[in-house]
Protein backbone atom coordinates (compact mmCIF):
# COMPACT_ATOMS: atom_id res chain seq x y z
CA UNK A 1 0.00 0.00 0.00
CA UNK A 2 1.45 3.57 -0.98
CA UNK A 3 1.99 5.77 1.73
CA UNK A 4 -0.34 8.56 1.89
CA UNK A 5 0.59 12.27 2.60
CA UNK A 6 -0.98 14.99 4.29
CA UNK A 7 -1.73 17.97 2.57
CA UNK A 8 1.09 20.91 3.50
CA UNK A 9 0.58 24.26 4.24
CA UNK A 10 3.72 26.49 4.59
CA UNK A 11 3.20 29.99 6.96
CA UNK A 12 5.63 32.39 8.00
CA UNK A 13 5.61 34.87 11.24
CA UNK A 14 6.61 38.35 10.86
CA UNK A 15 10.28 38.00 11.71
CA UNK A 16 10.97 35.33 8.71
CA UNK A 17 8.80 37.21 5.88
CA UNK A 18 11.39 37.38 3.23
CA UNK A 19 12.85 33.92 3.75
CA UNK A 20 9.79 32.06 3.71
CA UNK A 21 8.34 33.29 0.52
CA UNK A 22 11.60 32.18 -0.89
CA UNK A 23 10.97 28.77 0.78
CA UNK A 24 7.71 28.38 -0.32
CA UNK A 25 8.52 29.74 -4.28
CA UNK A 26 11.22 26.85 -3.89
CA UNK A 27 8.65 24.55 -2.55
CA UNK A 28 6.25 25.31 -5.13
CA UNK A 29 3.53 26.29 -2.68
CA UNK A 30 1.99 29.74 -2.16
CA UNK A 31 2.37 30.73 2.11
CA UNK A 32 -0.67 30.37 3.73
CA UNK A 33 -2.47 33.05 4.78
CA UNK A 34 -2.34 33.81 8.81
CA UNK A 35 -3.16 37.49 10.33
CA UNK A 36 -1.24 39.21 13.21
CA UNK A 37 -3.66 41.02 15.28
CA UNK A 38 -2.50 43.82 17.47
CA UNK A 39 -3.38 45.51 20.55
CA UNK A 40 -2.63 49.10 21.47
CA UNK A 41 -0.46 47.89 24.34
CA UNK A 42 2.09 45.64 22.57
CA UNK A 43 -0.04 42.48 22.63
CA UNK A 44 -0.65 40.34 19.68
CA UNK A 45 -2.78 37.43 18.75
CA UNK A 46 -2.16 35.15 15.46
CA UNK A 47 -4.86 33.62 13.86
CA UNK A 48 -4.74 31.25 10.54
CA UNK A 49 -7.37 32.34 7.93
CA UNK A 50 -7.74 28.95 6.45
CA UNK A 51 -8.74 25.42 7.76
CA UNK A 52 -5.80 23.80 8.71
CA UNK A 53 -7.90 20.91 9.91
CA UNK A 54 -5.85 17.29 9.51
CA UNK A 55 -3.01 19.38 7.68
CA UNK A 56 0.84 18.79 7.90
CA UNK A 57 1.47 22.43 9.26
CA UNK A 58 5.33 23.94 8.72
CA UNK A 59 5.20 27.54 10.73
CA UNK A 60 8.45 29.13 9.43
CA UNK A 61 9.85 31.76 12.66
CA UNK A 62 13.57 32.69 13.36
CA UNK A 63 13.74 33.68 17.10
CA UNK A 64 16.02 36.50 16.86
CA UNK A 65 15.62 39.47 18.80
CA UNK A 66 13.10 40.91 20.01
CA UNK A 67 11.96 37.95 21.77
CA UNK A 68 8.39 38.95 20.24
CA UNK A 69 9.71 36.25 16.92
CA UNK A 70 9.71 33.60 19.87
CA UNK A 71 6.40 34.58 21.35
CA UNK A 72 5.06 35.09 18.32
CA UNK A 73 5.87 31.33 17.17
CA UNK A 74 4.60 30.16 20.80
CA UNK A 75 1.53 31.70 19.94
CA UNK A 76 1.01 30.09 15.98
CA UNK A 77 2.00 26.56 17.14
CA UNK A 78 -0.80 26.71 20.22
CA UNK A 79 -3.76 27.89 17.25
CA UNK A 80 -2.42 25.41 14.96
CA UNK A 81 -2.86 23.11 17.68
CA UNK A 82 -6.10 24.22 18.29
CA UNK A 83 -6.96 24.31 15.09
CA UNK A 84 -6.64 20.49 14.46
CA UNK A 85 -3.23 20.18 12.74
CA UNK A 86 -1.92 17.08 12.28
CA UNK A 87 1.48 17.32 12.25
CA UNK A 88 3.19 20.73 13.03
CA UNK A 89 6.87 21.49 12.51
CA UNK A 90 8.86 24.91 13.71
CA UNK A 91 10.91 25.50 11.12
CA UNK A 92 13.38 27.80 13.05
CA UNK A 93 16.26 29.12 10.14
CA UNK A 94 17.94 30.87 13.58
CA UNK A 95 17.53 29.48 17.12
CA UNK A 96 17.78 32.34 18.89
CA UNK A 97 19.34 31.91 22.88
CA UNK A 98 21.60 28.99 21.76
CA UNK A 99 24.66 30.38 23.33
CA UNK A 100 23.14 29.87 26.62
CA UNK A 101 23.42 26.41 26.62
CA UNK A 102 25.22 25.22 29.68
CA UNK A 103 26.01 26.92 32.97
CA UNK A 104 28.94 28.27 32.41
CA UNK A 105 28.70 30.01 35.70
CA UNK A 106 26.86 30.04 39.20
CA UNK A 107 23.33 30.86 38.90
CA UNK A 108 21.93 31.06 35.24
CA UNK A 109 19.71 30.31 33.14
CA UNK A 110 20.20 27.88 30.34
CA UNK A 111 18.18 29.63 27.85
CA UNK A 112 18.41 26.88 24.70
CA UNK A 113 16.90 24.24 26.86
CA UNK A 114 13.69 26.89 28.05
CA UNK A 115 13.26 27.38 24.56
CA UNK A 116 13.14 23.80 23.76
CA UNK A 117 11.08 23.13 26.75
CA UNK A 118 8.26 25.84 25.53
CA UNK A 119 8.22 24.89 22.29
CA UNK A 120 7.22 21.69 23.57
CA UNK A 121 4.93 22.46 25.60
CA UNK A 122 3.15 24.93 22.77
CA UNK A 123 2.58 21.55 20.74
CA UNK A 124 5.63 21.22 17.92
CA UNK A 125 5.92 17.49 17.18
CA UNK A 126 8.96 18.51 15.27
CA UNK A 127 11.83 20.75 14.70
CA UNK A 128 13.91 22.04 11.36
CA UNK A 129 16.93 24.15 12.61
CA UNK A 130 20.35 25.13 10.90
CA UNK A 131 23.75 25.59 12.73
CA UNK A 132 22.70 25.32 15.90
CA UNK A 133 25.62 27.48 18.07
CA UNK A 134 26.04 23.33 20.02
CA UNK A 135 25.07 20.39 18.19
CA UNK A 136 24.32 18.68 21.47
CA UNK A 137 21.00 21.34 21.70
CA UNK A 138 19.56 18.61 19.58
CA UNK A 139 19.37 16.37 22.98
CA UNK A 140 17.29 19.16 24.63
CA UNK A 141 14.02 17.92 22.67
CA UNK A 142 12.59 14.89 22.89
CA UNK A 143 10.96 15.02 19.46
CA UNK A 144 12.66 14.58 15.83
CA UNK A 145 15.23 17.62 15.04
CA UNK A 146 16.58 18.16 11.46
CA UNK A 147 19.52 19.79 12.21
CA UNK A 148 20.31 21.61 8.27
CA UNK A 149 23.91 21.89 7.95
CA UNK A 150 25.11 25.16 6.26
CA UNK A 151 28.42 24.13 4.74
CA UNK A 152 26.30 22.49 1.96
CA UNK A 153 26.03 26.43 1.33
CA UNK A 154 28.66 27.89 1.81
CA UNK A 155 31.33 25.11 0.06
CA UNK A 156 30.40 25.60 -3.10
CA UNK A 157 30.81 28.95 -3.26
CA UNK A 158 34.38 29.24 -1.56
CA UNK A 159 35.10 26.26 -4.00
CA UNK A 160 33.56 29.01 -6.97
CA UNK A 161 36.32 31.52 -5.09
CA UNK A 162 39.33 29.54 -6.46
CA UNK A 163 41.37 30.44 -3.84
CA UNK A 164 45.38 29.35 -4.19
CA UNK A 165 46.18 28.67 -0.97
CA UNK A 166 43.29 28.19 1.45
CA UNK A 167 43.35 27.73 4.35
CA UNK A 168 40.65 27.39 7.56
CA UNK A 169 40.15 29.13 10.58
CA UNK A 170 38.12 29.31 13.83
CA UNK A 171 37.83 32.49 15.76
CA UNK A 172 37.99 30.33 18.88
CA UNK A 173 38.75 27.55 20.47
CA UNK A 174 35.01 25.95 20.60
CA UNK A 175 34.63 26.17 16.71
CA UNK A 176 37.64 24.31 16.13
CA UNK A 177 35.37 20.72 15.28
CA UNK A 178 33.36 23.44 12.85
CA UNK A 179 36.61 24.58 11.01
CA UNK A 180 37.94 20.74 10.93
CA UNK A 181 34.39 19.76 9.32
CA UNK A 182 35.09 22.77 6.52
CA UNK A 183 38.72 21.95 5.85
CA UNK A 184 37.49 18.27 4.60
CA UNK A 185 35.69 19.54 2.09
CA UNK A 186 38.99 21.12 0.55
CA UNK A 187 42.19 18.68 2.23
CA UNK A 188 43.36 22.51 4.16
CA UNK A 189 44.67 22.89 7.33
CA UNK A 190 43.34 24.41 10.18
CA UNK A 191 44.44 27.10 12.57
CA UNK A 192 42.93 28.50 15.62
CA UNK A 193 42.50 31.95 17.33
CA UNK A 194 42.74 31.39 20.92
CA UNK A 195 40.21 34.72 22.48
CA UNK A 196 40.05 35.09 26.03
CA UNK A 197 37.17 37.34 27.09
CA UNK A 198 37.08 39.94 29.87
CA UNK A 199 33.17 39.60 30.04
CA UNK A 200 30.28 39.03 26.97
CA UNK A 201 31.01 40.54 23.61
CA UNK A 202 34.54 41.88 25.07
CA UNK A 203 37.93 39.84 23.68
CA UNK A 204 40.94 40.21 26.78
CA UNK A 205 43.53 38.95 24.22
CA UNK A 206 44.06 36.32 21.31
CA UNK A 207 46.50 34.61 19.90
CA UNK A 208 46.80 32.48 16.33
CA UNK A 209 47.93 28.83 16.28
CA UNK A 210 49.26 28.07 13.31
CA UNK A 211 51.24 29.45 10.44
CA UNK A 212 49.21 31.54 8.01
CA UNK A 213 51.95 32.75 6.41
CA UNK A 214 50.93 33.41 1.99
CA UNK A 215 47.57 31.60 3.05
CA UNK A 216 44.25 32.37 1.61
CA UNK A 217 42.48 32.00 5.18
CA UNK A 218 38.51 31.69 5.25
CA UNK A 219 37.35 32.12 9.16
CA UNK A 220 34.61 29.88 9.63
CA UNK A 221 31.89 30.51 12.74
CA UNK A 222 27.98 30.08 13.10
CA UNK A 223 27.25 33.41 14.46
CA UNK A 224 28.24 37.21 13.65
CA UNK A 225 27.11 39.00 16.26
CA UNK A 226 29.55 42.47 17.40
CA UNK A 227 31.91 41.62 14.74
CA UNK A 228 34.39 42.15 17.18
CA UNK A 229 36.18 38.70 17.54
CA UNK A 230 36.08 38.31 13.91
CA UNK A 231 37.29 41.66 13.13
CA UNK A 232 40.18 41.00 15.66
CA UNK A 233 40.76 37.74 14.42
CA UNK A 234 41.43 38.85 10.71
CA UNK A 235 43.65 41.46 11.58
CA UNK A 236 45.87 39.24 13.52
CA UNK A 237 45.89 36.57 10.75
CA UNK A 238 46.90 39.32 8.38
CA UNK A 239 49.56 40.63 10.86
CA UNK A 240 50.87 37.37 10.65
CA UNK A 241 51.59 37.23 6.54
CA UNK A 242 48.24 36.25 5.13
CA UNK A 243 47.58 36.91 2.17
CA UNK A 244 43.57 37.63 2.36
CA UNK A 245 40.80 36.60 5.26
CA UNK A 246 37.64 36.57 4.58
CA UNK A 247 34.96 35.11 7.24
CA UNK A 248 32.11 32.73 7.03
CA UNK A 249 28.87 32.96 9.65
CA UNK A 250 25.58 30.99 9.23
CA UNK A 251 23.77 33.73 11.23
CA UNK A 252 23.64 37.60 10.55
CA UNK A 253 22.81 38.49 14.12
CA UNK A 254 24.76 41.96 13.68
CA UNK A 255 23.87 43.86 16.51
CA UNK A 256 24.99 47.27 17.23
CA UNK A 257 27.81 48.72 15.04
CA UNK A 258 29.06 45.02 13.82
CA UNK A 259 27.95 46.08 10.31
CA UNK A 260 30.42 49.40 10.10
CA UNK A 261 33.15 47.09 12.42
CA UNK A 262 33.24 44.64 9.33
CA UNK A 263 33.32 47.61 6.74
CA UNK A 264 36.68 49.13 8.75
CA UNK A 265 37.91 45.46 9.52
CA UNK A 266 40.76 44.07 7.03
CA UNK A 267 37.82 41.12 6.08
CA UNK A 268 37.74 40.90 2.23
CA UNK A 269 33.81 40.14 2.69
CA UNK A 270 32.28 38.22 5.26
CA UNK A 271 30.00 35.63 3.73
CA UNK A 272 26.03 35.03 5.31
CA UNK A 273 23.14 33.58 5.10
CA UNK A 274 19.59 34.68 5.26
CA UNK A 275 18.53 32.93 8.36
CA UNK A 276 18.12 36.70 9.69
CA UNK A 277 17.12 39.76 7.43
CA UNK A 278 20.32 41.82 6.95
CA UNK A 279 19.55 45.35 8.41
CA UNK A 280 21.32 46.76 5.89
CA UNK A 281 23.58 46.17 2.54
CA UNK A 282 27.17 46.63 2.41
CA UNK A 283 29.63 45.79 -0.11
CA UNK A 284 31.41 43.65 1.73
CA UNK A 285 28.38 41.41 3.10
CA UNK A 286 27.81 38.51 0.51
CA UNK A 287 24.32 36.80 1.53
CA UNK A 288 23.58 33.40 0.45
CA UNK A 289 19.90 32.12 0.40
CA UNK A 290 18.81 29.04 2.59
CA UNK A 291 15.44 28.63 1.02
CA UNK A 292 16.48 26.18 -1.56
CA UNK A 293 17.59 23.95 1.12
CA UNK A 294 14.45 24.60 3.76
CA UNK A 295 12.32 23.60 0.52
CA UNK A 296 13.77 20.10 0.07
CA UNK A 297 13.71 19.53 4.04
CA UNK A 298 10.31 20.19 4.36
CA UNK A 299 9.71 18.24 1.00
CA UNK A 300 11.98 15.29 2.26
CA UNK A 301 9.91 15.52 5.96
CA UNK A 302 6.50 14.99 4.24
CA UNK A 303 7.35 12.65 2.09
CA UNK A 304 9.33 10.41 4.35
CA UNK A 305 12.43 11.13 2.76
CA UNK A 306 15.74 11.13 4.29
CA UNK A 307 17.26 14.42 5.74
CA UNK A 308 21.31 13.49 5.61
CA UNK A 309 20.79 13.64 1.73
CA UNK A 310 20.51 17.05 1.94
CA UNK A 311 24.42 17.05 3.82
CA UNK A 312 25.97 16.14 -0.27
CA UNK A 313 27.57 19.36 -1.45
CA UNK A 314 26.54 20.65 -4.19
CA UNK A 315 28.54 22.72 -7.21
CA UNK A 316 27.84 26.84 -6.55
Amino acid sequence: MPLQFNQVKLFSGTGSRGLSLKIAESYGKPLGEVTIHKFSDGEFQPSFDESIRGCDVFLIQSTYQPSDNLMELLLMVDAAKRASAHYITAVVPYYGLARQDRKDKPRVAIGAKLVANLLKSAGIHRIMTMDLHAAQIQGFFDIPVDHLDGSVIFVPYIKSLKLPNLTIASPDMGGSYRARTFAKFFNAEVIICDKRRKRANEIESMSIIGDVTGQDVVLIDDICDTAGTLSKAAALIMENGAASVRAVCTHAVLSGKAIETIENSVLAELIVTDTIPLKMESPKIRQLSTASLFARAIANVNEHGSISDLFKVQEY
